[in-house]
């Protein structure tokens, strides 16, 4: 039996991608001493590690595949194969941005005012191919943390990641440019991918955690309809694709089934009980698969 040696993020994502494997049907079962998780599923062997490293060993082959943000991929230069983007991040399902940032009173309005100045990230490389790209010449210096604490006294600028901004702003900090945007990426060595057993279980992997991410935001709805309010409660639903209807037991009667944005329940479900559905039940989804 071929055994698929998976890496697992250890930090901010790990929860979250504990949570999702878990929805796309892997029961994960990690502990604070352990680095090796246990998994539901005999064709799968998990490792925690960082995912600032974990690219390189999956590009060496010490491990087959693992789940990290692209942004650590271009960081190591790695050469591996992409199976599925997951757009996941610690508390939100959008890609987060690594950004340029100096304080509130900076006279800095851009990359180019940086010349001969200090920048302190943890995205050393990326950061470093961005000046070229700009042609600017500046000091980038490795942070090992607290990175939005050291302008302006230890670093004139830095380049970190943020989700939704609200830390830098907690920091006094204003964006100046967008250095890279970076998404969660289910990635493999070239040689595991070449290996077809290994390669389908990837594959079942990717489609079943984006399956997962896409039910997040999504929810079932499930009606009964009289005969008179089919056409108005269907003009509720048109946009949505189509719904499925089945007949019921009472004539002319029928049942609509559709799956939705949860978003948009609280204005839907009032309209088509107006329209006449009745019974109307909303439910979770643990995979949506188009």
């Amino acid at each position: 039996m071929s055994v698929l040696k998976l890496a697992i993020p250890k930090g901010s994502l790990e929860a979250s991608t504990i949570e999702l494997m878990g929805k796309a049907g892997w029961k994960v079962a990690a502990s604070a001493r352990n680095y090796h998780p246990q998994i539901d599923d005999d064709e799968i062997s998990c490792i925690l590690l960082r995912p600032q490293e974990m690219p390189r060993y999956i590009e060496r082959g010490k491990i087959d595949a693992g789940i990290c943000g692209k942004d650590w991929v271009l960081e190591n230069d790695a050469d591996v194969q992409v199976v599925a983007d997951l757009t996941y991040s610690k508390h939100h399902l959008v890609p987060v941005r690594w950004v340029l940032c100096v304080p509130w009173d900076s006279p800095v309005k851009s990359v180019r005012d940086l010349e001969g100045c200090t920048i302190a990230t943890e995205l050393i490389n990326t950061t470093r191919k961005y000046l070229e790209r700009n042609g600017v010449r500046a000091a980038v210096e490795f942070s090992h943390g607290a990175t939005e604490v050291k302008p302006p006294e230890l670093a004139d600028a830095i380049v970190d990641v943020t989700e939704t901004g609200s830390s830098l702003r907690a920091h006094k900090l204003r964006i100046v440019d967008t250095v890279c945007e970076s998404v969660t990426q289910l990635v493999a060595n070239r040689g595991a991918w070449a290996d077809e057993a290994k390669r389908r279980k990837l594959e079942s992997i990717g489609l079943l955690m984006q399956g997962a991410i896409r039910a997040r935001e999504m929810v079932g709805l499930k009606m009964n309809v009289p005969p008179g309010a089919r056409e108005a409660v269907l003009g509720q639903l048109e946009s949505l694709g189509s719904p499925t209807l089945s007949p019921l037991a009472r004539e002319g009667w029928c049942a609509i089934e559709v799956v939705i944005a949860e978003s948009s329940v609280r204005r839907l479900i009032p309209e088509l009980r107006r329209a006449g559905a009745t019974g109307i039940i909303e439910y979770p989804l643990n995979k949506v698969i188009p």
